[in-house]
C-alpha cells in the first residue's frame, strides 16, 4: 500500500514536477494551495503518512498548518519546503514541530530520500518484541506511539517522540550526541546538524520538565551527550 502524503504548495512551476516525481516513486499524493485547504485537511490527518508543506503561502505560512496539526496531537511526520535556510526560519519550523527541511532549489532525489528517511524512522519504533516501555513515571506505548508522564499524554512530534524513546530505553548511560544523530538519521551531515539537535533537546525538556532550566529527567552531559535518569512517581 502506496504512503500517502498531503503536499502543500502553491508554486505552480513547482507542483506538477513535484507531484509527477512523488507519485513515480511510488507515493500516493493529495495536492493543497492554501493553508486553508490544509487547515480543511485536519479533519482526516491520520489518513496521511506525512506531510510535505511550502513554508511562503498566498493565505499565510506552513508554520501555522504544522502548528494546528500539533495542537489536535497528530505525530505524523512533517517536512518543511523553505526559500531559506536561514538559521531563524530553520528553527521556526522544528519549533512549530517539523521535523526535516529542504531547502529551495532541492534536486527531486534528494527529497524523496529524505520522505523515505522520515518515513522510516516513523514507523520504526514498534518494530521489535516490547510494546510497552516503564520508566520511573514514564510510561511509552509502542503500538500507539503514545508517551505518558505521570498518566498524562504528552503532545510530541515524532522526532521528539523517536528521541525520548532512545533515551529512556537507554536509562541511566549517557548517550552521545552522535549516537543520537546516527540512531535517529540516516545521514547526520546531511539530515540534521548539532543546533537541530539542541532544539530538539529543549523542546522536548519544555514539554517533560517542571523546570526545563533545571531538568531532572533529561540530563546534559558536557563534552558527551545527554543521560536520561530514572525519575520515580
Amino acid at each position: 500500500m502506496s504512503n500517502r502524503i498531503l503536499l502543500l504548495e502553491d508554486d505552480i512551476s513547482l507542483v506538477d514536477g513535484l507531484n509527477y516525481s512523488l507519485k513515480r516513486n511510488g507515493f500516493d499524493v493529495e495536492l493543497v494551495r492554501t493553508v486553508e485547504e490544509a487547515i480543511g485537511c485536519l479533519p482526516k490527518m491520520d489518513q496521511y503518512d506525512l506531510l510535505i508543506l511550502d513554508v511562503a503561502l498566498p493565505d499565510g505560512t506552513g508554520f501555522e498548518v504544522c502548528e494546528k496539526v500539533r495542537k489536535q496531537g497528530y505525530p505524523i511526520p512533517i517536512l518543511f519546503l523553505t526559500a531559506s535556510d536561514e538559521e531563524v526560519n530553520v528553527i521556526r519550523g522544528l519549533d512549530s514541530g517539523g521535523d526535516d527541511y529542504v531547502t529551495k532549489p532541492f534536486k527531486l532525489g534528494e527529497l524523496c530520500s529524505r520522505i523515505r528517511a522520515l518515513l522510516r524512522r516513523a514507523g520504526k519504533s514498534g518494530q521489535n518484541n516490547l510494546t510497552v516501555i516503564e520508566c520511573g513515571d514514564i510510561w511509552i506505548d509502542l503500538l500507539g506511539s503514545r508517551v505518558l508522564l505521570n498518566e498524562k499524554t504528552l503532545d510530541l512530534t515524532s522526532a521528539e517522540y523517536r528521541l525520548i524513546c532512545l533515551l529512556v530505553r537507554n536509562s541511566n548511560r549517557v548517550i552521545t550526541r552522535n549516537q543520537i544523530l546516527n540512531e535517529l538519521w540516516d545521514n547526520p551531515g546531511d539530515f540534521v546538524d548539532d543546533n537541530t539537535l539542541s532544539v530538539y533537546v529543549r523542546r522536548l525538556r519544555e514539554k517533560i520538565e517542571a523546570d526545563p532550566s533545571h531538568p531532572e529527567h533529561l540530563i546534559t552531559i558536557r563534552g558527551f551527550g545527554y543521560q536520561w535518569n530514572e525519575v520515580s512517581v
